[in-house]
């Protein structure tokens, strides 16, 4: 009977010792920060829209990597997204602008994304009609100066570009953006994702409260929706240009490392 009470301790013992080194494990892998960034951009713009920001987290060590949307579709963009991360050596945050926030939303369910952030960025649920769901909110400006070429590609118009889109930036600095827009191909307006990845990772989002392209609040239901880290930036819809600090901080708190 002794015997059995003693192996019956050391069972619980070797029990608990291994409860314990699980709970230190989840703990440690909970607090690890994340290494790579992945950054998406949105409509009317390419990757050089980050300029400012990657500086700011390469100067904290992060591995950061832009992708080139082609805009041409939402599969296709998802897939140059897709792309980046496969590249990635491990924990990744996925980062979007503007209508990028429906690419890392598709994309965002890959097993290497720890979290995703939401700069005045699209954050549709899956299946959502976003069209529809911006018709809930008064119109933002900006679409009343989107253009169409004959063969099916959208882009602003200067005055549109400058105005609404980028409206607190220097002229001569907006005016180089415009120069390197990319056009939108058309099957992107009646794109749905399929995939809500916000629904399972944590989330952050910036508003930029003078945004003339997403209404603000728009950005607002969305980041309440997600349940998302949020804050508010007074800027035009490019705030990750005009206020590249704020939102390389947002994105750095989002890794887990602490911000200046």
């Amino acid at each position: 009977m002794k015997i059995r009470r003693v192996g019956l301790t050391l069972a619980l013992l070797a029990a608990l010792a291994g409860a314990n080194a699980l709970a230190r494990d989840t703990a440690a892998a909970s607090s690890a920060s994340v290494h790579n960034i992945v950054l998406v951009h949105g409509l009317y713009a390419d990757g050089s829209s980050w300029e400012k920001v990657i500086p700011l987290l390469q100067a904290r060590g992060f591995h950061v990597t832009s992708v080139q949307n082609p805009t041409t579709s939402l599969d296709d963009d998802v897939e140059a997204v897709k792309r980046a991360l496969a590249e990635q050596d491990g924990p990744t945050l996925l980062v979007a602008h503007s209508y990028g926030g429906m690419v890392i939303s598709q994309a965002g369910d890959d097993p290497k994304v720890s979290g995703l952030v939401y700069v005045a960025a699209r954050a549709p649920d899956a299946g959502e009609d976003y069209p529809g769901l911006t018709r809930k909110f008064p119109a933002a400006p900006a679409s009343k100066g989107l253009q169409w070429s004959p063969d099916g590609y959208g882009k602003l118009s200067e005055p549109a570009f400058l105005t609404d889109f980028a409206g607190d930036l220097p002229t001569s600095e907006a005016e180089k953006y415009y120069a390197v827009q990319q056009p939108m191909g058309k099957p992107i307006l009646a794109a749905r994702t399929t995939v809500a990845a916000w629904r399972a990772k944590p989330t952050w989002y910036a508003i930029s409260t003078e945004d003339r392209t997403i209404n603000p609040e728009l950005q607002r239901f969305m980041a309440r929706r997600m349940q998302a880290h949020t804050i508010e930036v007074a800027s035009s819809h490019v705030s990750l240009i005009s206020h590249p600090k704020e939102i390389a901080d947002l994105i750095i708190s989002a890794t887990g490392v602490e911000t200046n």
